[in-house]
């Protein structure tokens, strides 16, 4: 047990309880003395007391007097009772108010032994108790926080169970990364990892005192404030959106509904280009080339728009998402090593902030890139791309397309559409169209097949489709270009 009170106004007889109490082999952390009712009551009002041995007759405040006031208070000793064998009818009194135990006077030390091993045994199995009950409690606080198909009729019991017990009255909930488990205080509810957060249940009184010890120096974020059971899942889901936010700006505190900056319509804008499809790719594309810089920047203008405001966390959350799955899918003989690490980087948020995410992530990606650099060095690839080149030209009046085409030459579909824009300074479709639409006019010129045999012969099978582009590449329908021609 922690503390023991000693209640007596005879000073030899409180020492000789305590040498008692010393010698039972019982661990006790901290005794105190006093000498009345009234200091006793007095320490009981400020401090946590396990258990109190208490005289019947003493000045100021007795014994009885004692124990009657201290029914009003939220936690209540153990008590035992020290009485002298004409006072025996008041022990019986004093039992009747709930005193666990009475031992006579002069005091047995065998007696006081039996019973401080009684409490000791009683104190622990009741915190172990505690404890157990607390540990179920937790898990029906998780299960509500994190089940959205929760019913009403679970609400209702949880709320019968457990909102008396955790005081869930005007309370803030507070979202950090998940760290080492930690002992949770008693004036917080403290609940590991959840989906890669800890949060913390905290009264509204004492939330600056949680974020001053603590949270202090933590990216966290926190709820509105709320009260009772049934809306501790919509706390949840605030503390974790504000604990994103300040994962992304910066912020070692965001409270859920505060306003962001104000983002002018250019930055706005600038946002969008830099998660829109055009870049995502390029940033993809951009590895294992000898553009390391723009690379880089590519990258550190995503991370500055993020941290800016100009990106809302869940727009970065689903830029990464892509970019993780395309390098997948784009490198994957290339990534055989990397598995771990890449699951662990993609799961930014279980990182403490963006600039400890940033240097990991960068430093990574500078590697993979290297890695890749190595492996499809510059001359290789043009070779490739020079094979993909004559296989078009080969086979233009064929159904085509870029995915036929890098299959060919055994290159992945997105490394071959850099590569060939790099090497050709056009795209994949407006080159191959480029090819046709020469060739065609060659048809018309030297020949005299009909519109729809030309149409198949530079691989279009809708002759409309084809007369549409020839007209939009070449500025004339087909018909209106071989008559241009035989007037010269």
């Amino acid at each position: 047990m922690k503390t023991v009170l000693i209640v007596e106004d005879e000073k030899l007889i409180r020492q000789g309880i305590r040498t008692m109490i010393q010698r039972s082999g019982v661990p006790v952390e901290v005794i105190m003395e006093c000498s009345n009712g009234e200091m006793a009551l007095e320490i009981l009002q400020n401090q946590k007391i396990d258990v109190m041995f208490t005289d019947i007759r003493m000045p100021k405040m007795n014994g009885i007097e004692l124990v009657q006031k201290m029914q009003e208070l939220p936690e209540k000793p153990i008590t035992v009772a020290v009485s002298g064998y004409a006072d025996f009818s008041y022990a019986v009194e004093m039992l009747r108010m709930g005193v666990r135990e009475y031992i006579l006077k002069p005091v047995e030390r065998e007696k006081l032994w039996d019973i401080m091993k009684k409490l000791e045994h009683e104190i622990t199995e009741s915190r172990e108790n505690s404890r157990t009950n607390k540990r179920l409690g937790h898990q029906q606080l998780k299960y509500l926080m994190l089940n959205e198909q929760i019913t009403e009729e679970e609400i209702k019991t949880l709320q019968t169970e457990y909102e008396s017990e955790f005081d869930l009255q005007h309370y803030y909930v507070c979202a950090l990364n998940a760290k080492e488990t930690k002992a949770a205080g008693e004036q917080y509810i403290y609940l590991h990892n959840m989906e890669g957060n800890d949060v913390y249940l905290v009264q509204e009184k004492t939330v600056q005192l949680l974020l001053k010890n603590e949270l202090a120096c933590e990216h966290v974020g926190i709820s509105a404030l709320h009260s009772g059971i049934r809306e501790l899942r919509e706390a949840y889901q605030e503390a974790v959106a504000a604990r994103h936010h300040a994962f992304c700006t910066g912020q070692e505190i965001f409270r859920f509904g505060e306003p962001g900056k104000r983002i002018s319509e250019n930055f706005y804008e600038q946002g969008q280009k830099l998660i829109g499809t055009e870049m995502k790719l390029q940033r993809v594309q951009l590895l294992g080339t000898d553009k390391t810089e723009e690379l880089v920047r590519a990258w550190n203008g995503l991370f500055h728009a993020v941290k800016n405001e100009w990106i809302t966390p869940a727009e970065f959350a689903e830029c990464m998402d892509s970019f993780f799955g395309e390098v997948k899918k784009t490198y994957r003989n290339v990534l055989a090593e990397e598995e771990e690490t890449m699951k662990r980087l993609a799961d930014y948020y279980s990182f403490p902030a963006m600039e400890t995410w940033k240097a990991e992530f960068m430093e990574w990606l500078l590697a993979l890139h290297e890695h890749i650099n190595s492996r499809f060095d510059t001359n290789k690839n043009q070779q490739k791309i020079k094979q993909a080149i004559d296989y078009i030209q080969q086979n233009y009046d064929k159904d085509l397309n870029m995915a036929v085409v890098s299959n060919h030459i055994s290159m992945n579909y997105s490394l071959f559409s850099y590569l060939f824009k790099e090497y050709t300074g056009s795209n994949f479709v407006n080159y191959l169209k480029n090819i046709r639409m020469e060739e065609a006019k060659k048809l018309l010129a030297e020949t005299d097949l009909r519109i729809h045999e030309i149409s198949a012969r530079v691989g279009y099978d809708n002759e409309k489709h084809f007369m549409k582009l020839f007209k939009t590449s070449i500025g004339v329908s087909p018909s209106e270009y071989r008559k241009n021609t035989q007037m010269r």
